[in-house]
Formats: C-alpha cells, sequence, structure tokens
C-alpha cells in the first residue's frame, strides 16, 4: 500500500490534521443540520428560509470537499463517517419535526456562530505551520460569516 508522503514537519502536521478534521466535522454535521432544518421548516418565512438554508448546504459540502481533499494532499486521512460525526461535532443539535421558523433562525444563527469562532481559532493555529492551509480556512470563514449574517439579519 502507498501512502501520500507530507511536506509538513510532524509537529506542524499535527496542528494541521487537528485543525482539518475540526473543519471537516463542522462542515459536514452543519450540512446535515441545515438541510434537516430545510426539510422541517414552517411558517411565514418558509420559502425564502427553505432555499437559503439549501445555500448553506451547497456551501459546507463545497468546503467540506476542500477540506478533506488538502488534508489529503497533506498525507493526513480526512475521516468523515457518520460514527466519527456523532462522537466529535460540537454543533447544537436541532429539535425534530416540524419547526417554526424563528426557531430556525435562531438556531442556525447560533451554530454558524460556533463555526465561525472555531474556525478563527484554526486560522490562528495554522498561521505558522502551514499557511496554505491557512488559506483556505480564511475562504471557509469569510463565507461562514456570511451565512451567518445572512441568518443573524432575519431575528
Amino acid at each position: 500500500m502507498s501512502a501520500i508522503t507530507s511536506p509538513l514537519k510532524p509537529d506542524a502536521k499535527k496542528i494541521v490534521a487537528t485543525a482539518l478534521q475540526g473543519a471537516l466535522v463542522d462542515l459536514l454535521d452543519l450540512s446535515l443540520l441545515t438541510k434537516q432544518a430545510h426539510w422541517n421548516v414552517v411558517g411565514h418565512n418558509f420559502r425564502s428560509l427553505h432555499l437559503q438554508l439549501d445555500e448553506i448546504v451547497a456551501a459546507a459540502r463545497e468546503h467540506a470537499d476542500a477540506v478533506a481533499e488538502r488534508a489529503v494532499a497533506l498525507g493526513i486521512n480526512p475521516d468523515g463517517r457518520s460514527s466519527t460525526l456523532a462522537k466529535t461535532t460540537e454543533l447544537a443539535q436541532l429539535e425534530t419535526g416540524y419547526i417554526n421558523d424563528g426557531k430556525i433562525v435562531a438556531a442556525m444563527t447560533d451554530i454558524l456562530g460556533s463555526i465561525v469562532g472555531r474556525m478563527r481559532q484554526r486560522v490562528l493555529d495554522t498561521d505558522e505551520p502551514d499557511p496554505v492551509t491557512q488559506d483556505l480556512l480564511i475562504e471557509i470563514t469569510h463565507d461562514m460569516e456570511k451565512h451567518h449574517w445572512m441568518i443573524e439579519a432575519q431575528r
């Protein structure tokens, strides 16, 4: 079996692996939670929120793929299995059943805000060990902050 070699030194690789795996879990669980909200939202703002949630799902999935591919390029094995997500997610979970649009806005504001906070820390953590990964995390943070703003503005 062949392995992908890493351009990073072992200590740097460990820091970057932690940042990328955390980002992957956040983004994959965000895509799942947001799709759950998309399917179950009800209320006066149903249509616009329903469509907006799909935009967040698409962004989360695209960024998750970029994060996983960056990890592999560095010789790090990403783990996006559902069992890993269940054990390691830091995202607040949604209630089951239909959820009023106002509750969805509040929950998604909190979820996106928590992701932004962790992403900003990952940006700081990867500054020295791998500026290329840091650039990717900056791009993701920028996009997540935009989605946070657009959801929060509906409060």
